[in-house]
């Protein structure tokens, strides 16, 4: 089965879940997870599919199976250095953007759920023999 996207179901239920969290769950809570941690733990799942989908749209992505290890792997390592270590050195966001060590293992948790969630989801072929399908709307029906 192709990989859907932004059609995928867990990048659909982060969509979800981060409105949820921020228009809902923030509100009744002052504190705690939902505040510091909830939004690392679906980063991966959300930003994932994004990213491979503008890959695949200018053609820099030529398959349609779930995301790989690297896939996966290389926005978890570039976002936690940038948002962890380089953008709170610099202090250009000012308390917006504090280095904080949980937040990387937030970040790993949900990449790792995540990816067993694909894996089960789609299944483990890394090429679903569309590289020499037509363009458009990549892991569209």
């Amino acid at each position: 089965m192709p990989f859907r996207y932004l059609r995928d179901r867990l990048f659909l239920a982060c969509v979800a879940a981060y409105f949820i969290n921020r228009l809902v769950l923030k509100r009744i809570w002052v504190s705690g997870f939902v505040h510091d941690h909830f939004n690392d733990l679906i980063c991966i799942p959300f930003w994932v599919p994004v990213m491979l989908w503008i890959e695949r749209s200018i053609g820099l992505r030529r398959r349609d199976g779930p995301p790989d290890a690297m896939e996966i792997a290389v926005p978890l390592v570039v976002w936690s250095w940038t948002f962890e270590v380089f953008l709170p050195a610099r202090g250009w966001l000012g308390p917006h953007c504090a280095a904080d060590h949980r937040d990387v293992l937030w970040y790993s948790v949900g990449a790792l759920a995540a990816s067993l969630a694909w894996r089960r989801r789609y299944g483990d072929e890394g090429d679903t023999g569309t590289a020499g399908a037509p363009r458009g709307e990549p892991g569209v029906p």
